[in-house]
């Protein structure tokens, strides 16, 4: 069983950047694959970015790809999601999520899931 805890939301204007961490616990952390889903207001759940196990492979939201960057320490049981240039379209809330198949159909995708954390973004 993995825990996961995310952390580094807030609030930031247009154009502005965060970054999330997502700490896991109790699994073998690189073993896992490691992704960041979003949930805005009455929207679904949707796919922002997924990094293999060995960080060698990526994959991203179209419309996050240039503005976000995922990466991750192993040594440090840590992923994170770098977000530059955010546009109020970004607010929602961020959950980081671990899972063994780095291939699955991203609505599908996430074994493990943590509780999530605010992101707002003003114009």
């Amino acid at each position: 069983q993995v825990q996961l805890v995310e952390s580094g939301g807030g609030s930031v204007q247009a154009g502005g950047s965060l970054r999330l961490s997502c700490a896991a616990s109790g699994g073998t952390f690189k073993y896992y694959n490691m992704g960041w889903f979003r949930q805005a207001p009455v929207k679904e759940r949707e796919f922002v970015a997924i990094v293999a196990s060995t960080g060698g492979n990526s994959d991203y939201k179209d419309s996050v790809k240039g503005r976000f960057s995922i990466s991750r320490d192993n040594a440090k049981n840590t992923v994170y999601l770098h977000m530059n240039s955010l546009k109020p379209e970004d607010t929602a809330v961020y959950y980081c999520a671990a899972d063994f198949d780095y291939a699955m159909d991203r609505a599908r995708w996430g074994r493990y899931w943590g509780q999530g954390t605010q992101v707002t973004v003003s114009s």
